[in-house]
């Protein structure tokens, strides 16, 4: 029934790897990096975006031990990537990077 409803509305497959990649699509957007989908325009939060990939380390931090090798490198290397936009667009706009949990 799920299954059914789920592709009648165009919805992707509910996974670890889809909800990391939400997280990090927030983030990006949070950052200034990606327009929002909604409005189509850039919209930057930078303390919401340094939550977002707050609890990007608390969900890495979570389930580690418990992943698949794929699952792992995911949560890995957004998190990686995004902790580093992050940095350099702080240092850009004299935002302190110093909470950021990694």
């Amino acid at each position: 029934m799920h299954e059914k409803t789920e592709k009648k509305e165009g919805f992707p497959e509910a996974s670890f790897s889809s909800l990391v990649l939400m997280l990090a699509t927030g983030g990006l957007q949070n950052l200034g990096l990606i327009p929002n989908p909604l409005s189509k325009k850039v919209e930057k939060n930078i303390p919401l975006a340094r939550h977002t990939i707050d609890t990007l380390g608390i969900l890495k931090k979570k389930t580690q031990g418990n992943l698949q090798g794929e699952e792992e490198k995911l949560i890995d290397e957004l998190l990686y990537d995004l902790q580093m936009k992050y940095v350099k667009i702080s240092e850009e706009g004299g935002e302190s990077d110093k909470s950021l949990n990694g």
